[in-house]
């Protein structure tokens, strides 16, 4: 079985990130989607909330191939433990390839596990969590740069942080 792994923070989850991990789904048997902890972001939301809204958002989708879990550790640690060969990225045209390079060819030197970079589909390629929590933060409309399911969440979240 070909089992492929797309880490991030996704906090919160975006549409960007949903056409990465949905079109990963058609080329491999079995995708892992992990929230990672990326110590120069503090997250706005708690993991176990961020993969709650991924697997929400999915299964509004139907797609059974797709386990959601997180990890603190190494990405190239949860993929030996599943048995992972290759690690997904989504890259957008602002410098993400540069980024993820070098992080890449780390992963390789540790475990072996090679990096896929898919294009951002070129209507989402600006979506970015930072930016979608921007947005909000000032009252924007955020329909369709994320799931449904995350609107309602994310305005609320903001609005008890507006409220301290």
């Amino acid at each position: 079985m070909t089992i492929a792994v797309c880490p991030g923070s996704y906090d919160p989850v975006t549409s960007g990130h949903m056409d990465v991990i949905e079109r990963c789904a058609c080329f491999f048997e079995s995708v892992h989607v992990v929230v990672a902890v990326n110590a120069t972001k503090t997250p706005l939301f708690s993991e176990g909330e961020r993969v709650a809204m991924i697997r929400q958002a999915l299964d509004a989708d139907g797609f059974g191939s797709i386990t959601v879990s997180a990890t603190d550790g190494l990405i190239t640690d949860y993929c030996k433990k599943v048995g992972a060969g290759v690690i997904v990225k989504g890259l957008r045209q602002n410098g993400d390839y540069e980024a993820e390079l070098g992080m890449a060819l780390v992963n390789r030197k540790l475990a072996g596990v090679e990096t896929l970079f898919l294009p951002a589909d070129p209507v989402k390629e600006h979506i970015s969590s930072t930016i979608v929590k921007d947005v909000a933060r000032h009252g924007g409309d955020i329909t369709g740069m994320v799931p449904d399911s995350v609107v309602d969440k994310l305005t609320g979240v903001l609005n008890m942080e507006k409220g301290r």
